[in-house]
């Protein structure tokens, strides 16, 4: 990983590769065969079949040689590797058949959901781009990050809080999926995004930085987790579980809120301790 913009089809390429292994022929019902199997996951004839296409055209995508797909051949290959939508949407992504984002929110859509944040009080809520960049946050946000306040401007980003933050080293107590999900994230910006420069920067930063980022980040999981369940280990209040939801501003889906909502009676009222301070 580097600094510069993505290059989308050696990772057009590389994407296919980790799919096509991935995937368990026994499953698929696939006819056995003679020939042993060499290497995990399907054999490239067995993609072109299922996909309609030709084994030579999907040996010269997975070189990163072969002409851009259309839409009606991703959709088939889609289909072929059994790709979620999140993976499907990434797939199209890259090879540059949906509309790309402008990479930067509206300033004064930012202004007024930033204000929005300021209304969800007393749930903690941050606003926050597609790079996780925090753009806006409430005041309970801020309590419940530990030593947020003390993070300048230009680092006030949820990925690197979590990665290179002192404080938040072992804030979540499973910073492992929290991290996969994040990650997960991220690569579907990225491919959102293939000419945001300061994107990229930032996935180089943390894949030279943190051995984990690292490691995750080669796997190629794709996804964006709207919804779900955490439990934080707060230096003040203790373990605390909640529920997050992020929410998609229709007309600015570039951003998102994340609210944060107490789990069960003894983390609203630990919560509301923190907050009272």
């Amino acid at each position: 990983m580097t600094t510069r913009t993505m290059d989308t089809a050696q990772e057009l390429a590389a994407f296919l590769r980790s799919r096509r292994e991935g995937l368990d022929p026994d499953r698929l019902g696939l006819p056995s065969h003679r020939r042993p199997r060499r290497t995990p996951g399907l054999r490239r004839e067995e993609v072109a079949e299922l996909a309609g296409v030709s084994t030579d055209y999907v040996i010269r995508l997975e070189q990163a040689r072969g002409p851009r797909p259309s839409a009606e051949v991703l959709a088939a290959l889609a289909r072929a590797l059994r790709l979620n939508s999140s993976e499907r949407d990434y797939l199209f992504d890259l090879a540059g058949r949906r509309r790309p984002g402008t990479g930067e929110p509206d300033a004064g859509a930012a202004a007024s959901l930033a204000r929005l944040v300021g209304d969800f009080s007393p749930l903690a809520a941050m606003l926050l781009d597609h790079r996780y960049d925090i753009l806006a946050w409430n005041p309970e946000m801020a309590r419940l990050l530990p030593g947020f306040e003390t993070v300048p401007p230009s680092r006030r980003n949820a990925m690197w809080l979590c990665l290179m933050h002192p404080e938040m080293r072992g804030f979540y107590a499973d910073r492992e999926q929290v991290l996969r999900d994040g990650i997960a994230h991220l690569r579907a910006a990225w491919a959102a995004h293939p000419q945001d420069r300061a994107l990229s920067g930032l996935i180089a930063e943390f894949a030279a930085q943190d051995e984990d980022f690292a490691r995750l980040w080669s796997q190629r999981e794709v996804g964006v987790n709207g919804r779900g369940r955490k439990v934080l280990r707060h230096p003040a209040a203790g373990a605390i579980t909640v529920d997050f939801e992020v929410l998609l501003p229709l007309q600015d889906p570039e951003l998102r809120l994340l609210v944060y909502r107490a789990a069960d009676e003894k983390s609203r009222a630990s919560l509301d301790r923190l907050y009272a301070r």
